[in-house]
């Protein structure tokens, strides 16, 4: 399985790519912005994309839209990343049909419960 993880923070993506390999994915690939990740996605193939939801250029919401209007990426799954839990944040990302969502700071076990609820086998 190929993994996209976006986040504008180095710390924040070393710490989620070693929480994955610890779950035993290794296929990792790092995006500092939305729009870095685009540029990767129409290059290359991934079975999911992991981003933060604020971050400059083009933050996870503006991704996560140009994902779903995209054809050959509009079933890809999406998991948002963010500090903020706020009721309409969540509505929203809902609405923009994201796969999953996590508030940071968050557990290894919470990263699993996501994966496995939206990561369909092999």
């Amino acid at each position: 399985m190929k993994i996209l993880v976006v986040d504008d923070m180095p710390l924040m993506r070393h710490v989620l790519i070693n929480m994955l390999r610890s779950l035993d994915y290794n296929d990792i690939i790092e995006a500092t912005d939305g729009s870095q990740a685009l540029e990767l996605l129409e290059k290359q193939h991934f079975d999911l994309v992991i981003t933060d939801l604020h971050m400059p250029k083009m933050d996870g919401k503006c991704l996560l839209n140009h994902i779903r209007e995209t054809p050959e990426f509009d079933d890809l799954p999406v998991l948002m990343v963010t500090c903020e839990d706020s009721k309409q944040t969540v509505t929203d990302m809902i609405a923009a049909k994201v796969s999953g969502f996590i508030i940071k700071p968050f557990c290894l076990n919470t990263l699993q419960k996501q994966l496995s609820r939206i990561v369909k086998p092999a």
